[in-house]
């Protein structure tokens, strides 16, 4: 049985996929759960943080969200039977690849980190592909939203990077949730899927030319007022000249989120390096606006919260076998073309979202 691991270089710069052989896996007991992964999803793997958490090893197992039928269940497991079809987000420290044709997994803790494997049923109308390309995406999408924001009908919500898997959730939520939505495209055909939403989003911002200005368009459209909600794809931090040219292009500067934020908004940022000077928290001081980070692996990092994290995953289920959730898939591939998947998806170089079908 193989699976996709990969392994960093010394200077920790260059990430090589390989597959490894694996053992059978043991026999199930206690806590454990076994799954037969029907499809596994492909996400970038944040090496800076598994360093941070003193997480490195020599090969990392490689694929964490999973789709799969339960095989067999520990005697302390309450919640899981087999045959059950079920879908999740394995844990950081997992030691089985989900690019695998089986894993095993704890029910609720793993080991000494507290890092949780967070497991829900699959609805019958949801295919293995969808459940396993959405899961992420959709949990990203209620933390920024619903929890970071407090996102309510009627508010106006600028999505930057709309065409992106985590952008199409979003816009979905937001306009299931009643909300004016204005959203950037970053290229023509980024442009056309966004304009193909029903509903119709409010306004489209085409950045790729470099003539749209986000700010001015966001203004022109609440009146002045600003916007109520951002959830950006990434800021620029710097002048022109301390900045890349590609980034210049497509990224607004922190300062026209600042300025395109009305009073009392929320400013959700994926910058994990956001710097912020006395005049800029003075403005948002003004506003009574507030800044929230977005951590892709939060819900991971937390012993307190496990149970709102599970009612969310259940909740995007339930709204992906009802229509309301439709996920920007590219098509399903196979378990030998993962390696060479997988280090497009690291490079981020990919715009629909990958999926390997077992």
């Amino acid at each position: 049985m193989k699976g996709l691991y990969f392994q960093q270089s010394s200077t920790n710069e260059e990430v090589t996929f390989v597959f490894r052989e694996r053992e059978n896996l043991p026999v199930t007991e206690d806590n454990y759960v076994k799954l037969q992964v029907k499809a596994c999803a492909l996400s970038q793997i944040n090496t800076k943080l598994l360093a941070e958490m003193k997480m490195e090893k020599e090969f990392f197992p490689v694929g964490r969200e999973v789709a799969g039928i339960v095989l067999d269940v520990g005697s302390k497991v309450s919640f899981f039977q087999p045959d059950d079809e079920v879908v999740g987000i394995l844990p950081l420290d997992s030691e089985d690849p989900g690019l695998c044709e089986a894993v095993r997994v704890h029910e609720h803790y793993l080991d000494c980190f507290l890092l949780f494997f967070v497991i829900v049923h699959k609805p019958e109308k949801v295919t293995w592909t969808e459940a396993a390309g959405t899961i992420r995406d959709g949990l990203r999408a209620y933390t920024a939203l619903h929890y970071l924001s407090h996102l309510s009908p009627g508010k106006s919500v600028l999505i930057m990077d709309g065409a992106s898997a985590l952008g199409t959730i979003a816009i979905q939520l937001a306009h299931h949730r009643g909300a004016k939505v204005i959203s950037t495209a970053c290229s023509l055909e980024d442009k056309q899927i966004l304009e193909r939403f029903r509903p119709p989003i409010a306004r489209v911002i085409d950045v790729s030319n470099g003539k749209a200005h986000v700010t001015d368009s966001c203004l022109e459209e609440t009146g002045g007022l600003g916007v109520d909600i951002v959830l950006d794809a990434g800021v620029r931090l710097y002048s022109k000249d301390d900045e890349p040219a590609e980034k210049l292009q497509l990224l607004p500067h922190k300062h026209d989120i600042i300025t395109l934020l009305g009073v009392g908004g929320h400013w959700v940022t994926t910058e994990e390096n956001l710097q912020l000077d006395p005049p800029d928290s003075h403005c948002l001081f003004l506003k009574g606006a507030a800044v929230a980070f977005l951590n892709d692996e939060v819900w991971n990092l937390s012993n307190v919260q496990q149970g709102k994290y599970l009612c969310i995953l259940k909740d995007v289920m339930e709204k992906l076998s009802t229509g309301v959730f439709r996920p920007q898939l590219d098509e399903p591939i196979p378990l030998y073309e993962a390696k060479v998947t997988m280090e497009v998806v690291q490079k981020n170089q990919g715009r629909k979202k990958q999926v390997v079908q077992f």
